[in-house]
């Protein structure tokens, strides 16, 4: 089975309640809370795609697109 190749994380700040969830599913510390208490990606570039944020997530706010 091939690897993904991460494209893109959509997030939808809109949605994001800030809960933190998905910062602590991040097996590489990829995203934060920042100071509105909302998800940020700080890393990009150690993003594995792994999809824990986006499938742990409870209101759907983060998509992780792949190539």
């Amino acid at each position: 089975m091939e690897k993904k190749k991460l494209k893109q994380h959509a997030i939808n700040r809109e949605w994001c309640k800030g809960c933190g969830i998905c910062v602590e599913f991040c097996p590489k510390k990829v995203i934060e809370l920042d100071r509105k208490e909302k998800v940020i990606v700080v890393y990009p570039e150690k993003c594995i795609a792994c999809k824990l944020c986006e499938l742990r997530c409870p209101d759907l706010a983060i998509e992780i697109e792949t190539e």
